[in-house]
């Protein structure tokens, strides 16, 4: 993300990342910006055999009926028929500007937790940095206060000590096939670049750790020196005013990166898009999916129907595949005859890998010093993409 940018940017290109993810806490204003509570909208239940989502929801459907619900779980699966319909499409050249939509679901198969999933996600599990709700890690505000709890964050999520996984690939085969017209990440980990996928056909909404600024003045620092300083439990500090330094990851309250407003040319261009793994809760990256036309088919991959995918009757077009993503992406990548392409590109980028790594070893085993290893391993894919 280009600090020059974001500090420059004229007042009315100016949109900041905001959470829609509160909406259930208690009411008001709290010290570091906490939302007031909205009242869930009622809608009223509406013909479910309308419904393109795949699979029987059984007693739940009913219920869901009654509410203006759609089922969600592993019985909303089985019949692949959303999958099956969009693979036609692009068998049959209907799809060569297709728009991916990313969150955190997708590498949750790298090792890396999301954020919402009870028990199991990020914000399940900060009880321990002692913030007053689990949003505040990401607040400016909060972190001009008390930069350590994303700190200490920051030693898990930072880039490194994981790889990317089928899903990633996939999205890079869309690219290697012609038909990858943009991916928009909310993801901060790295791994569409590790993977493969070029810069210029990757837009990460919500910044990176790839460089570093003041958080105040934002005024750049050398990433790699704010990484060693947050690694080792130190602050990095501004060199002009003093203030924390912090990696260019979009806090909420903070400007998007310039690269963001792609998505004005990409949206109205796109024939197919493709939403993956995200609750759809973080605003404005969650009202992007509403911004392709009318005649656009969209297809949802992911544990829960979120955002417009909650519809009943859905749009005309949309399609909702529920369950373990890596599992429901694989059968898509079948479908469309790609699993083996996949499958041999993983491959060879693990090989590629391995002599980098085996030759970083070489020139430090005297340090004993893991992290040169992991830092030359997640370097070395990022720019081999298939000719």
């Amino acid at each position: 993300m280009s600090v020059s940018n974001r500090s420059s940017r004229p007042a009315d290109a100016r949109i900041t990342r905001s959470s829609r993810s509160a909406e259930s806490q208690d009411s008001g204003s709290g010290r570091y910006g906490k939302p007031r509570k909205k009242q869930a909208d009622s809608t009223l239940a509406q013909d479910l055999s309308l419904m393109n989502v795949n699979g029987q929801g059984g007693l739940n459907a009913s219920v869901g009926k009654q509410l203006g619900q759609r089922p969600s779980g592993p019985s909303a699966n089985k019949s692949g028929g959303g999958l099956a319909s969009v693979a036609r499409l692009m068998k049959m050249g209907r799809c060569k500007n297709v728009v991916v939509v990313a969150g955190a679901g997708i590498s949750t198969a790298s090792g890396i937790p999301d954020f919402r999933t009870p028990g199991t996600g990020l914000y399940a599990n900060l009880e321990a940095y002692n913030i007053p709700y689990p949003e505040a890690i990401f607040n400016v505000d909060y972190f001009s206060n008390d930069p350590q709890p994303f700190f200490s964050l920051a030693k898990v999520l930072y880039p490194g000590s994981h790889q990317p996984n089928y899903i990633h690939y996939f999205i890079r085969m869309l690219h290697h096939k012609g038909l990858l017209l943009r991916m928009y990440t909310q993801n901060i980990d790295g791994l569409e670049k590790l993977c493969g996928i070029p810069d210029d056909k990757l837009v990460e909404a919500h910044g990176s750790f790839t460089t570093a600024s003041c958080h105040l003045c934002y005024t750049p620092y050398p990433a790699e020196d704010a990484k060693r300083l947050i690694m080792n439990g130190n602050v990095p500090t501004c060199t002009f005013c003093t203030a924390t330094v912090k990696p260019d990851v979009v806090f909420f309250g903070e400007d998007l990166p310039q690269k963001y407003f792609l998505h004005t040319q990409d949206f109205p261009k796109a024939d197919l898009l493709l939403v993956m793994g995200t609750s759809l809760q973080i605003e404005p990256f969650a009202s992007l999916v509403n911004t392709v036309r009318a005649t656009v088919p969209r297809l949802l991959l992911n544990r829960h129907a979120v955002g417009p995918f909650q519809r009943i009757p859905l749009r005309r077009g949309d399609h909702v595949e529920l369950g373990d993503l890596e599992d429901t992406v694989r059968r898509f990548a079948e479908m469309l005859g790609w699993n083996n392409d996949i499958v041999e590109l993983m491959k060879s980028q693990e090989q590629e890998c391995i002599p980098t790594l085996v030759s970083g070893r070489s020139g430090k085993h005297q340090t004993g010093s893991d992290e040169s290893d992991v830092e030359t391993c997640s370097k070395c894919s990022a720019s081999s993409c298939l000719s």
